[in-house]
């Protein structure tokens, strides 16, 4: 628990893991409520609920599953309190089942953002600069051709390559962690 520390490291304990995963909650709290405004306000009331309840947190557990709990109640007590509920987002077992198939959804794309990871880490030397030149550093084709000495053609076919034994290695490392 975090009320074993003294309140200067549960300050600074909070706002590390704040800094590290704020993102993730914010777009978890964007992607259930449309207006950017009443998003917002969500946000600020989940910043102050998650400081107030912060000696409660479990060190160790998910910062972010704890966090989105908190942001889902602020979510549903904000459509009671304003008494703005759309038809579409009426109904709070409706949040619910969107909620949850949003961590599904996280949960994947972070499965396949390490299986990605791991990789591009097997890739030889070559092949992972052609990468990191079109995919990280934005290259066009010709200016890959020029950078490695190939034609554009002879880089097409590479980054073709390239693509399909990323997704072979993906797809593989998925299915031995499922």
């Amino acid at each position: 628990m975090m009320s074993d520390l003294d309140p200067s490291e549960q300050t600074e304990a909070y706002l590390n893991l704040l800094n590290k995963h704020e993102r993730k909650l914010s777009v978890y709290v964007h992607t259930l409520v449309r207006d950017l405004a009443d998003a917002e306000d969500i946000m600020q009331a989940c910043r102050l609920t998650m400081w107030k309840r912060f000696s409660s947190f479990e060190a160790g557990s998910s910062f972010p599953a704890w966090g989105k709990k908190i942001a889902l109640n602020q979510i549903l007590n904000y459509r009671r309190s304003v008494k703005r509920k759309p038809l579409h987002t009426a109904d709070p077992e409706f949040i619910e089942s969107v909620a949850k198939e949003i961590d599904r959804q996280s949960d994947e794309l972070l499965e396949r953002s390490e299986a990605l990871k791991e990789c591009l880490r097997k890739l030889p030397d070559q092949q992972r600069q052609t990468i990191v030149l079109r995919y990280y550093d934005g290259c066009e084709i010709e200016e890959i051709a020029r950078t490695t000495g190939r034609t554009g053609g002879a880089v097409y076919r590479l980054l073709s390559r390239i693509r399909r034994s990323l997704n072979e290695c993906i797809t593989s490392r998925l299915r031995l962690s499922a």
